[in-house]
Protein backbone atom coordinates (compact mmCIF):
# COMPACT_ATOMS: atom_id res chain seq x y z
CA UNK A 1 0.00 0.00 0.00
CA UNK A 2 2.44 2.25 0.93
CA UNK A 3 4.64 1.88 -3.00
CA UNK A 4 0.97 2.87 -4.33
CA UNK A 5 0.81 5.85 -2.88
CA UNK A 6 4.38 6.89 -3.10
CA UNK A 7 3.74 5.68 -7.00
CA UNK A 8 0.75 7.90 -7.12
CA UNK A 9 2.41 10.70 -5.87
CA UNK A 10 5.82 10.79 -8.05
CA UNK A 11 3.01 10.49 -11.18
CA UNK A 12 1.31 13.49 -9.62
CA UNK A 13 4.60 15.62 -8.80
CA UNK A 14 5.54 14.52 -12.55
CA UNK A 15 2.68 15.84 -14.33
CA UNK A 16 2.81 19.02 -12.72
CA UNK A 17 6.60 19.41 -13.56
CA UNK A 18 5.50 18.49 -17.11
CA UNK A 19 2.66 20.87 -17.36
CA UNK A 20 4.41 24.11 -17.71
CA UNK A 21 6.29 23.04 -20.43
CA UNK A 22 4.03 21.50 -22.46
CA UNK A 23 1.79 24.42 -22.43
CA UNK A 24 4.28 26.76 -23.33
CA UNK A 25 5.62 24.63 -26.46
CA UNK A 26 2.12 24.99 -27.45
CA UNK A 27 1.89 28.72 -27.12
CA UNK A 28 5.50 29.01 -29.00
CA UNK A 29 3.17 27.69 -31.85
CA UNK A 30 0.60 30.09 -31.94
CA UNK A 31 2.70 33.59 -31.93
CA UNK A 32 1.53 35.63 -34.86
CA UNK A 33 3.96 35.90 -37.61
CA UNK A 34 6.34 39.11 -36.77
CA UNK A 35 6.25 41.69 -39.71
CA UNK A 36 9.57 42.09 -40.84
CA UNK A 37 9.42 45.08 -42.95
CA UNK A 38 10.70 48.57 -41.89
CA UNK A 39 7.88 50.46 -44.23
CA UNK A 40 4.30 50.63 -43.76
CA UNK A 41 2.48 48.00 -45.79
CA UNK A 42 -0.11 51.13 -47.08
CA UNK A 43 1.49 54.02 -47.61
CA UNK A 44 4.87 52.93 -47.71
CA UNK A 45 6.01 55.47 -45.36
CA UNK A 46 9.50 54.38 -43.50
CA UNK A 47 7.88 53.17 -39.29
CA UNK A 48 8.48 55.29 -36.48
CA UNK A 49 9.38 58.38 -38.96
CA UNK A 50 7.95 61.27 -38.81
CA UNK A 51 4.20 59.54 -37.91
CA UNK A 52 5.80 58.52 -34.81
CA UNK A 53 5.53 55.01 -33.41
CA UNK A 54 3.76 52.45 -35.56
CA UNK A 55 0.24 50.92 -35.29
CA UNK A 56 0.59 47.76 -34.91
CA UNK A 57 -2.14 44.69 -34.83
CA UNK A 58 -2.57 40.94 -35.36
CA UNK A 59 -4.40 40.09 -38.47
CA UNK A 60 -6.09 36.90 -38.07
CA UNK A 61 -7.91 35.30 -41.07
CA UNK A 62 -11.61 34.39 -40.25
CA UNK A 63 -11.60 31.63 -42.67
CA UNK A 64 -8.57 29.33 -41.15
CA UNK A 65 -9.64 27.88 -37.42
CA UNK A 66 -7.08 28.40 -34.86
CA UNK A 67 -5.13 30.83 -37.02
CA UNK A 68 -2.32 32.26 -34.86
CA UNK A 69 -2.36 35.54 -37.16
CA UNK A 70 0.39 37.69 -37.94
CA UNK A 71 1.78 41.08 -36.81
CA UNK A 72 1.09 43.79 -39.39
CA UNK A 73 2.53 47.31 -39.23
CA UNK A 74 1.42 50.78 -40.14
CA UNK A 75 2.50 53.99 -40.14
CA UNK A 76 -0.36 55.31 -38.19
CA UNK A 77 -3.83 54.00 -37.10
CA UNK A 78 -5.53 56.11 -39.90
CA UNK A 79 -3.82 53.66 -42.53
CA UNK A 80 -6.29 51.02 -41.03
CA UNK A 81 -9.31 51.56 -42.77
CA UNK A 82 -7.28 51.24 -45.99
CA UNK A 83 -5.64 48.38 -45.11
CA UNK A 84 -9.12 47.00 -44.30
CA UNK A 85 -10.57 47.70 -47.02
CA UNK A 86 -8.33 45.68 -49.52
CA UNK A 87 -6.80 43.42 -46.91
CA UNK A 88 -6.06 40.41 -49.65
CA UNK A 89 -3.51 42.86 -52.06
CA UNK A 90 -2.02 44.57 -48.64
CA UNK A 91 -1.40 40.85 -47.68
CA UNK A 92 0.11 40.01 -50.83
CA UNK A 93 2.14 42.95 -51.44
CA UNK A 94 3.91 42.32 -47.68
CA UNK A 95 4.01 38.83 -48.83
CA UNK A 96 6.09 39.73 -51.57
CA UNK A 97 8.38 42.32 -49.82
CA UNK A 98 9.24 39.66 -47.09
CA UNK A 99 10.65 37.58 -50.44
CA UNK A 100 12.53 39.68 -51.95
CA UNK A 101 14.06 40.88 -48.47
CA UNK A 102 15.38 37.48 -48.25
CA UNK A 103 17.11 37.30 -51.37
Amino acid sequence: MKSLKSIVLLLLLSGLVAAPLTSSAGDAAKKPKPYTLTTCAVSGEKLGGDMGDPYVFTFKDKKMKDDAGREIKLCCKSCLKDFNKDTASYLKKIDEAEAKAKK
